[in-house]
């Protein structure tokens, strides 16, 4: 270790004392997120305050060191995976939450978990819409830094969505708090995945909780014609608050994981609708039903809260129930246009097929975001063939007219696909951007842009 390295640790053990993680062992966990490894950071720092993230981006300036932001890990796509070189800045330590029942908002720190956000609205009747799978592990930084969705984004829109004010660090180490009034500069961090600030609070919007909810389950014979149905429902104008898919893979690997009785084979539409008239809810419910129907569909209604939350525990069980069948999995993100839904599930399967792998789906069906996952045993399957198929899949995104994520974020894991994604002229004013915000290149490095 040369002496300019290790001045700067010793700058960092003065500055944060024991939140300065500096021994293999201790840091050897920030290496990860949910997906992608990096190397050994320099250092992972966990800040207790925005004056600190401050003091940290000012010494990060003055020795050009990489700083890489890091909610709860749980992130698809290698944004939060250091660098060669990198401080990882653990935000778990800044989790302060209050909630204003007047106003109907909260203030959170990055460090706050999702599920707690709305734990503490519930007892005034309020909750916070942003659901992602990862709710109860996930931390608001990282959902901003990816603009996270969820179940209930198809009705109630993706975090962004519910942001009234933004509080971040910049790359010379100045605070800025800003609403959306005029220039969306906060509109312009949230989904930029780190690479433009460091997010130290926001101001969250909330809203009244819905007094009636409905659920059914449709159990189709394959994915295409549950998609049909999907656009079908949609076009005549339903809007559910939920409206989940598994495909026949994913169905079978939830069931031999919980064993609770369903239909094997078979492809699987979860929908909830809401709101505060019961007949409008029953209403809408009935549009699902019609036209999963007409599409060859058997549907089994949820008589109350018990067997609607029975329903709900298959799709948050995909993820741990698909780990179970091998060792190692590359979960992909797309959206793409509803009307393209039937071709593009048929596609990505008939994929799968051709490259001999085992790719499964799942999603949020009712804006086109679909996570196809392809899984695999590094012992007997090559990564790289992994990987192609999963450049193949992202293609399909694009010749439907759809986009590389719905909500991982770009991170590591697309940054190739990028120039493909956009014309080279769209790429150039991303890095403008970039130059702009953060001209020595500090925050977040090779991330994103190709």
């Amino acid at each position: 270790m040369g002496a300019a390295t290790q001045g700067v640790l010793e700058e960092l053990r003065r500055l944060f004392g024991a939140r300065a993680l500096l021994s293999r062992a201790q840091k050897e966990v920030y290496r990860y997120d949910a997906i992608l490894v990096g190397p050994e950071p320099l250092a992972v720092v966990l800040p207790e305050s925005r004056e600190e993230v401050q003091a940290l981006v000012r010494l990060a300036r003055r020795h050009g060191l990489p700083l890489v932001a890091r909610g709860a890990g749980s992130g698809l796509s290698g944004g939060s995976v250091p660098g060669e070189g990198a401080v990882v800045v653990a935000f778990t330590r800044m989790a302060r939450l209050e909630v204003d029942p007047v106003g109907r908002t909260a203030w959170a720190e990055p460090g706050v978990t999702t599920a707690r956000i709305s734990e503490a609205a519930r007892p005034f009747g309020l909750f916070y819409p942003p659901d992602p799978a990862s709710y109860r592990t996930s931390t608001l930084g990282g959902n901003l830094g990816e603009n996270a969705g969820g179940p209930l984004c198809f009705k109630y829109g993706v975090t962004g969505d519910y942001v009234l004010e933004l509080e971040w660090v910049d790359a010379w180490g100045e605070v800025h708090r800003l609403d959306r009034k005029a220039y969306d500069l906060p509109g312009l961090l949230i989904g930029s995945e780190g690479t433009l600030g460091l997010i130290t609070g926001a101001r969250l919007r909330l809203l009244p909780l819905p007094r009636h909810r409905a659920t059914l389950m449709a159990v189709f014979p394959e994915v295409g014609a549950l998609a049909q149905a999907v656009s079908r429902a949609i076009a005549r104008g339903a809007v559910p608050a939920r409206l989940e898919f598994l495909d026949p893979h994913c169905v079978d690997a939830v069931e031999d994981y919980l064993g609770m009785g369903l239909p094997r084979g078979h492809a699987l539409l979860l929908a909830e609708t809401d709101g505060e008239e019961a007949e409008a809810v029953e209403e809408e419910l009935s549009l699902l039903e019609e036209a999963a129907l007409a599409h060859g569909a058997r549907v089994v209604r949820a008589r109350d809260e018990g067997e609607a939350e029975a329903l709900w525990r298959a799709r948050r069980a995909v993820s741990p129930a698909l780990g179970r069948l091998r060792p190692k999995r590359v979960n992909e993100d797309i959206a793409v246009p509803r009307s393209r839904l039937p071709q593009v599930v048929r596609e990505i399967r008939a994929l799968g097929e051709a490259f001999g792998l085992l790719v499964v789906q799942f999603g949020h069906i009712g804006d086109g975001n679909l996570h196809p996952n392809i899984l695999f045993d590094p012992r007997c399957e090559p990564e790289e063939r992994v990987w192609e198929l999963a450049h193949e899949i992202a293609r399909v995104a694009l010749r439907h007219g759809g986009v590389l994520s719905g909500e991982h974020g770009i991170g590591l894991m697309k940054r190739k696909f990028m120039a493909e994604a956009l014309a080279p002229e769209g790429l150039e004013a991303f890095r403008t951007v970039k130059r702009a915000l953060d001209p020595e290149g500090i925050l977040n490095p090779d991330k994103v842009l190709p």
